[in-house]
């Protein structure tokens, strides 16, 4: 996720112990662990509702629908079918 190697988590956790204590840090990874449990929630919920919004915007419209369609030629002119013209009648 962060792309962190050993080395890196290892100056982290020295750094939080000389900071925080040893006392206190157990504490302080509760207390991380919840914040990042929390957010992960948060991004999972905008997440998911963003690509419900966007399957119900983007709907692909079923075959029959797009049989129906009046068909343009290149002239921009609407070409008519025998049902439309049926229908027009």
């Amino acid at each position: 996720m962060f792309d962190i190697g050993f080395q890196e988590l290892l100056i982290i956790f020295v750094v939080a112990l000389l900071v925080f204590g040893p006392k206190k840090l157990p504490e302080l990874a509760k207390t991380m662990g919840k914040w990042m449990a929390e957010i992960k929630k948060a991004v999972n919920v905008a997440k998911s509702q963003i690509e419900e919004e966007m399957n119900v915007d983007y709907k692909i419209p079923d075959e029959d629908i797009i049989k129906n369609l009046p068909k343009d030629d290149d002239s921009g002119e609407e070409k008519v079918t025998n049902e439309d013209a049926e229908e027009k009648k």
